[in-house]
Order: C-alpha cells, then sequence, then structure tokens
C-alpha cells in the first residue's frame, strides 16, 4: 500500500472524529444549562412559596392566642359575674355576699385586661382583626366595672353588658375560624387581674372548660 494512503487515513479519522465529538458535548453542555436553569426555578418556587407559608403560621399563632384570651375573659366573666348575680349572691344579705363580690371585682378587671389582649392578638389575622374591631367600645366600656362590682355598686345593665360584649366576641371569632369557649382561669391568674399570656398559645395553668349553658 503507498505511504500517503497510509499516513491520510488517520489524519481523515481524526477529522471525522472531532465534529463526532462536538456532536455528542455540545447536546450534554445544553442540557446541563437546562437541568440548572429547572434547579434554579425549583429553588426560586420554594422561595416564592416560603413566605405564604410563613404568613399562615403567624395568622394561626394570632387565632390561637386570641381564643386562649378571650375564652379566659369568658369564663371568668360568667363563673363569677353573671352565675352569681343571677344566683342572688350580690344583692344585700346573701350568704357569701362579701367573698362573691370580691371575686366579682377581679374578675371584672381580669375580663377587660384579657379582652384588650384578645383584641391585640386579632390584630396579626386580617379577616379576625376586621371582625373584632366593632367591638373595641363595648370592651372599653367594662373598664372600671371591676371596683362597681366588688363594692357591690353594680345593676342588671351592667351584667348584661359583660354578657353582650362577651357574646360579640365569641361571635366574632366564630366568623374568622377562632371559636371562643368558656373557660375559668386559675386563682392564681385571676388574683393577677388579667396579666398578659406568658405562653404563645396557652396560657399558665390548665383552664378548666365550662359547661355548655
Amino acid at each position: 500500500m503507498p505511504r500517503n494512503v497510509l499516513t491520510a487515513t488517520p489524519v481523515r479519522r481524526a477529522l471525522v472524529a472531532v465534529p463526532l465529538t462536538c456532536a455528542l458535548v455540545m447536546p450534554l453542555a445544553a442540557c446541563n444549562d437546562k437541568d440548572n436553569g429547572s434547579a434554579a426555578n425549583a429553588t426560586s418556587t420554594a422561595n416564592a412559596t416560603a413566605s405564604p407559608t410563613t404568613e399562615f403560621e403567624k395568622q394561626k399563632l394570632s387565632k390561637t392566642r386570641f381564643v386562649a384570651n378571650a375564652s379566659l375573659a369568658a369564663g371568668a366573666a360568667y363563673q363569677w359575674i353573671v352565675k352569681p348575680f343571677k344566683a342572688g349572691k350580690f344583692q344585700s344579705g346573701a350568704d357569701g355576699r362579701k367573698f362573691a363580690l370580691v371575686k366579682a371585682g377581679l374578675a371584672g378587671a381580669f375580663t377587660y385586661n384579657r379582652l384588650k389582649a384578645a383584641v391585640n392578638n386579632a390584630k396579626g389575622d386580617p379577616l379576625l382583626s376586621k371582625a373584632v374591631a366593632p367591638l373595641s367600645d363595648g370592651i372599653e366600656s367594662l373598664k372600671g366595672l371591676g371596683s362597681k362590682l366588688a363594692a357591690g355598686s353594680v345593676g342588671a345593665g351592667e351584667i348584661g353588658l359583660f354578657e353582650k360584649v362577651i357574646g360579640g366576641v365569641k361571635d366574632a371569632g366564630k366568623s374568622a375560624g377562632a371559636e371562643v369557649t368558656d373557660k375559668v382561669p386559675s386563682a392564681g391568674e385571676l388574683a393577677k387581674g388579667g396579666a398578659p399570656a406568658h405562653l404563645p398559645g396557652q396560657l399558665p395553668g390548665r383552664p378548666e372548660e365550662l359547661p355548655a349553658r
């Protein structure tokens, strides 16, 4: 075989191999770019969805706090204000009147402070905040009634006001998916006059749930 034919063959093979290699490498590079783009898009999507999840958790926590505070306010108002009043415990000469009035006075301050805290909690959830907003004046009207209760100088009108405000708070909570149920606070909590909750979703102690009325 001629020498020039032998030397030409490897050169031709090399020339053929170059475009073939490029043909194989270029799609792989394109695929890698595509994969990197897909990964970046996935990361962006995950980051975009992280924010609503965080906001949802914040709103959920706000509702939990609202329910905790409002439930204790409702329980205190019923157990030591509404219930004893209807039973005649506040009337002059009634057995245990003095003790009942002291408890009612503490419950009045406790209820007011817990309701104020609940309204503040509601600000973390737009729907709940909107539902509770019209109740601000009614809640504010309860301020100072604790002293009047302790002195035994309240009548059916003031007691009815407690019932009306608590009823409004319950309705507002229910409409926003934050249902309030009556819970009796501990004696220690009542004595503090409604100090702010120590935990985000649950108050100290284990409040007793009242039976259905």
